[in-house]
C-alpha cells in the first residue's frame, strides 16, 4: 500500500524566519465565542516563509514568476538524497557520491537541518547545511529540474546569491524549508503546490511525496 508523507512544515508563528523578512501574523478576528456566526482568519506572511517554492523570479530580473511556473516540473518522480550528517556543504563531489539515480530530475536533499523540525527549533541556525554553487552548476548540467531542501534556503548564509542564481537563471524550481526527518531515502511521486499569486517571487507551498 503506498505511503503519503506530508513534508511541508506547518504554519506557525514560532517557526524560524530568514534575518530581516516580516514576522508572520496568524489571527482569528471572527470569533465564535464572542458571539460572532463563524470563525475567521487572517495570515499575514513573507512568500518565503515556512514550506516554500522559489520562482526565478526571487533573484532573476525577467524570471518567471511563481504563478507560471511549469506544473510538470512541480509533479512527477523525485529521489530523496539523504546526505552525510558530517556533511556542512553540499558540493559537486558530494553530489557525484550521493547515488541520484539515472533519469531522476527532481531531487530533495536530506540533511541534518531536519532534525531542527523533529526538535522544534524556533530560532534561525545559520550553520544550516546548504548547497554550493559548484553543486548547483552539477545539478544544471545533470538536467534538473526542482531541487528541495530541509532548511529555509538552498544557498549558504554567507552566500545566498551564486548558488540560487545559477539554478533558478537555469530554470530550476527550488523548494525550502521541506521536513524530510520521517522519510527515507529513496523514489517517491512529488506533489508541490504552490499558492498561485500573480507576479510573486515565491510562495507558500502544500508539498507531498507518495511511495512508488
Amino acid at each position: 500500500m503506498k505511503k503519503i508523507y506530508d513534508i511541508s512544515l506547518p504554519i506557525l508563528e514560532s517557526l524560524p524566519v530568514w534575518p530581516g523578512d516580516p514576522l508572520p501574523v496568524i489571527e482569528r478576528f471572527s470569533k465564535m465565542e464572542e458571539g460572532e456566526a463563524a470563525n475567521v482568519s487572517r495570515v499575514e506572511l513573507c512568500v518565503h516563509f515556512g514550506t516554500h517554492v522559489d520562482a526565478p523570479y526571487h533573484f532573476v530580473e525577467d524570471g518567471c514568476t511563481v504563478d507560471k511556473l511549469p506544473l510538470d516540473a512541480l509533479l512527477g518522480l523525485a529521489q530523496v538524497c539523504e546526505i552525510p550528517q558530517d556533511c556542512n556543504l553540499i558540493t559537486a563531489n558530494v553530489l557525484k557520491d550521493a547515488g541520484i539515480a539515472e533519469g531522476v530530475r527532481r531531487v530533495l536533499f536530506k540533511t541534518r537541518n531536519s532534525q531542527h523540525w523533529v526538535n522544534g527549533d524556533t530560532a534561525f541556525d545559520q550553520k544550516f547545511v546548504a548547497l554550493s554553487e559548484n553543486g548547483a552548476q552539477y545539478l544544471v548540467e545533470t538536467g534538473m529540474l526542482l531541487v528541495g531542501i530541509d532548511y529555509l534556503s538552498i544557498a549558504p548564509f554567507s552566500e545566498p546569491v551564486p548558488t540560487h542564481k545559477v539554478l533558478l537563471e537555469n530554470g530550476v524550481i527550488v523548494v525550502e524549508s521541506i521536513d524530510l526527518s520521517a522519510v527515507p531515502a529513496g523514489l517517491y511521486e512529488l506533489v508541490c503546490l504552490p499558492l498561485r499569486i500573480s507576479g510573486a517571487d515565491g510562495a507558500p507551498a502544500r508539498v507531498l511525496l507518495i511511495s512508488q
